[in-house]
């Protein structure tokens, strides 16, 4: 009996291993300036107005055999908030929007994903904002796949998704075509 459970969980292990055997594992260029966190809100409801976060970190697994077993994790710098403007950026750190000093760091991280063909796929995961956590689902695309000119290997992927502010405890009242953000993650990964 004794071996026939041995055997057992070898098998299992075994087929496991098989299983995750496909993964490549990326980390996301961030050095290289090869990925973005960008937003875009309405201002008003007469123009966008665009912003980045310029400090994440972050990897992704991705299985090209069985994308569903693919994943991603994001770490963002909220100080990084980039807008283009200073005083802009200082209101967007304080507590009527990112409040920095309390959430120094947001994060996303993957729950599954539903291929949808030719490189496509809806991304569902966790953004974790103000200590808030709420499910969003991401539209994906793989943008490329192969080697670099410096003998590694590299994946780019971007997607999209947008939120209600309210949703994540960013109350400031900003009229109601202001309500909704949108948001484009763009990463180029390095195979490890």
């Amino acid at each position: 009996m004794f071996r026939k459970i041995l055997a057992l969980s070898v098998l299992m292990t075994a087929m496991m291993f098989q299983a995750s055997a496909y993964a490549d594992d990326y980390v996301i260029d961030t050095k290289g300036a090869h990925a973005f966190i960008q937003f875009k809100i309405k201002h008003l409801g007469y123009s966008w107005l665009s912003g980045r976060f310029n400090t994440f970190s972050g990897a992704f697994s991705y299985d090209e055999k069985n994308l569903g077993a693919s994943s991603i994790s994001v770490d963002i710098d909220t100080a990084s908030v980039d807008s283009n403007h200073a005083e802009r950026d200082k209101h967007l750190r304080d507590d009527d929007f990112l409040d920095v000093k309390k959430f120094p760091k947001a994060k996303f991280v993957s729950t599954r994903i539903e291929p949808k063909g030719e490189g496509k796929a809806t991304l569902y995961g966790n953004l974790t904002l103000k200590d808030v956590t709420k499910e969003l689902a991401l539209d994906v695309e793989l943008v490329g796949k192969g080697p670099d000119p410096w003998g590694g290997q590299r994946a780019g992927f971007e997607g999209s998704t947008s939120f209600r502010l309210k949703d994540f405890n960013i109350l400031k009242d900003l009229g109601p075509l202001s309500q909704t953000v949108e948001m484009t993650l763009s990463v180029e990964g390095i195979r490890q």
